[in-house]
């Protein structure tokens, strides 16, 4: 029997990280598989070919920033579509990045070739009503989060939670001892994280904020040292703007090193999204923030549906973590809630007992989440 062909699509590096797991667990579990598509350099070391093209081409969120690249995105819709037309997949697997993924599920529709959406589109949290336009684009979805198969189940959409892959980030690991060592930090030194974001049309947004919350936030704590892990798509990015920054940060690209910058920080700044369940998975206390164009924070808020936007607070119920968002995201409020975590012991002690209970909600069904996302790829594509 001929080996079996998965095309995949991520759409960004969370998604990359994400796929690149699936290919190792679904390798060791079905050692013949062959994969294409597109995607970045984690999914392409596990054993993708070469991309279609740049996985950054489709790292853009909101109106206003996918307006001006609108034409491109349709460009690269058309290219992976015309693939997949051509290479006859025994299976599709997009990832994340529904506003490109969904509209490619939806145009390969009637190439009857199976489908597989992998992270569940957050429409439970705003514009609910686009879920009537799901039924049709996948055999299955794979979900992250524990509530997410009875919400798709109401609208009778086929989900599966396979666990969320924040369990296998090794954010938990890390050594704050080899971190200080590695950077030449004394045990005085202060360590605040920083997240602005893993996307190039957002890190912009944050970083000059974030500047001026650590130039205060120094005048209280002179041994401060801000630490910015960043993805090598943005490093540069991140580096051009934090060079007119009064306190220069370190900027670490590295995996291990953001993980042990985690063990060593008292607190972190981020913004909102899986980088929340990382920070609360190495037990960091933190703030949420974030800012967009004000055209797109004016049409979300008309469209939001939630009460929280930081996973944390979600999945724990509650304000765990406090949320400091677009008007709110201003260097003095940012700088006070820092110097809160890194003085007041009782508040930051309280954040670390409510993030056990949400990490634990995170554990898949059955083994780990790649395993249970490659068992459950493996279900579909060897059915009759």
């Amino acid at each position: 029997m001929a080996p079996k062909n998965i095309w995949m699509l991520a759409g960004e590096a969370s998604g990359d990280v994400l796929g690149g797991r699936l290919i190792t667990a679904l390798r060791r579990l079905r050692p013949d598989l062959h994969f294409t598509g597109v995607a970045g350099p984690r999914m392409i070391e596990a054993g993708l070919d070469p991309a279609l093209f740049p996985m950054r081409d489709l790292a853009v969120m909101g109106l206003a920033e996918i307006l001006p690249r609108l034409r491109m995105l349709n460009r690269r819709l058309a290219q992976a579509e015309a693939d997949i037309v051509a290479r006859k997949p025994d299976l599709v697997i997009t990832i994340d990045s529904p506003g490109f993924a969904l509209r490619l599920l939806r145009r390969i529709e009637r190439l009857g070739i199976r489908r597989i959406h992998y992270v569940g589109p957050q429409v439970w949290a705003w514009r609910e009503k686009r879920v009537k336009n799901f039924p049709g684009l996948w055999e299955r979805l794979l979900c992250l989060l524990p509530f997410e198969p009875e919400f798709f189940g109401r609208h009778g959409l086929p989900a599966q939670f396979v666990g969320h892959p924040v369990l296998q980030s090794g954010a938990g690991a890390g050594d704050a001892a080899r971190f200080r060592a590695r950077y030449g930090l004394p045990e005085d030194a202060v360590i605040v994280v920083l997240m602005p974001g893993s996307r190039r049309t957002e890190a912009p947004r944050l970083m000059p904020v974030f500047g001026h919350a650590m130039a205060k936030l120094q005048v209280d704590i002179p041994t401060l040292v801000p630490v910015i892990p960043s993805s090598v798509v943005v490093a540069e990015v991140v580096a051009r703007a934090a060079a007119r920054w009064k306190v220069k940060p370190l900027i670490v690209t590295d995996i291990d090193d953001k993980h042990d910058a985690y063990a060593a920080a008292g607190a972190a700044l981020t913004k909102s999204g899986t980088s929340t369940l990382e920070l609360a998975l190495a037990g960091v206390p933190m703030a949420v923030t974030y800012r967009v164009n004000p055209i797109t924070a004016a049409l979300a808020r008309r469209m939001i549906r939630v009460k929280f936007v930081a996973m944390v607070n979600l999945l724990g119920g509650f304000e765990i973590v406090p949320e400091l968002l677009q008007q709110d995201c201003r260097p003095a409020k940012l700088a006070a809630v820092l110097r809160r975590l890194l003085t007041d012991t009782a508040y930051a002690e309280a954040q670390r007992a409510a993030y056990k209970p949400v990490v634990a909600s995170l554990r898949a069904p059955e083994g780990d989440p790649a395993t249970a996302a490659a068992r459950a790829v493996l279900e579909i594509l060897d059915q009759r």
